[in-house]
């Protein structure tokens, strides 16, 4: 049995806190996105549901730097709650108005991460926020994203119940938050960091394309269409990639799981 697999049987806190798996798997990703590069010192948050319906969830607590966050130190939040902010050791109100709005108004949105990355905040900020089909990548998000362009301000409740009245279609997983960042819905960890890591690089694509001045070539509609649907059903790789990420971190000896 992989180490990292015992880490999530027998983790040290887990006689005293619930959803463990969720918990250490969460943790890992926010590791993973400190060392990509991708976070925002003490910003920014991720989210992962625990109940069938989605309103009760985990999330980094209030200026947390996303290298140290370790699995019990996760708060358990409850999207239906409206004294959360009140409470000690309450969240950031604007991850409390962004993804509480989310997990209360999206039931499927069991995963929410938001960050402002170079790449995705790059493409953010022009004004024709379209992600072309160009490669392979960038295909996988085709007619599969919605482009915010009313931001608002800080996601503060009512601007987070705007952001969630935009992600009703299950099929656009990605929010492309003019003037702002990304936000990435996945049904677990798992599934959202691995959209998230490729956005990221499928924006890199593009704002690197566009540098050279050059024309580019652009895959047709039925392509692009095609190959996002055989990428949706590509067998296993959103488990691979996070049970590699935290096979990496057990190895260094990182403290994630604790």
């Amino acid at each position: 049995m992989p180490h990292s697999a015992l880490k999530l049987a027998d983790g040290p806190s887990r006689a005293n806190l619930t959803h463990w798996r969720e918990r250490v798997e969460l943790a890992a990703i926010f590791r993973w996105t400190e060392r990509l590069n991708m976070h925002e010192g003490v910003a920014n948050h991720f989210s992962l549901s625990v109940n069938e319906d989605g309103t009760r969830f985990l999330m980094n607590p209030n200026q947390a730097h996303f290298r140290r966050i370790k699995a019990s130190d996760l708060l358990l939040i409850d999207a239906n709650d409206p004294d959360t902010l009140s409470q000690p050791h309450a969240p950031d109100p604007t991850a409390w108005g962004l993804h509480g709005s989310i997990h209360r108004l999206v039931p499927h949105a069991r995963c929410v991460l938001h960050v402002h990355s170079i790449h995705a905040t790059v493409l953010a900020c022009l004004a024709d926020s379209t992600l072309p089909p160009i490669d392979q990548n960038t295909a996988t998000f085709y007619d599969r994203y919605v482009i915010d362009e009313n931001f608002g301000g800080l996601a503060f409740e009512e601007e987070g119940m705007r952001c969630a009245g935009m992600l009703a279609d299950p099929k656009k997983k990605v929010m492309i938050m003019g003037n702002h960042g990304v936000l990435v819905l996945g049904s677990d960890a798992g599934d959202a960091f691995n959209r998230l890591y490729y956005f990221e690089r499928a924006a890199e694509t593009y704002i690197r394309a566009l540098q050279t001045g050059r024309k580019l070539r652009f895959l047709s509609d039925e392509i692009a269409e095609k190959t996002a649907r055989e990428l949706e059903d590509y067998p296993d790789q959103a488990e691979a990639h996070l049970r590699e990420i935290m096979a990496i971190l057990d190895e260094e000896g990182s403290n994630y799981a604790s």
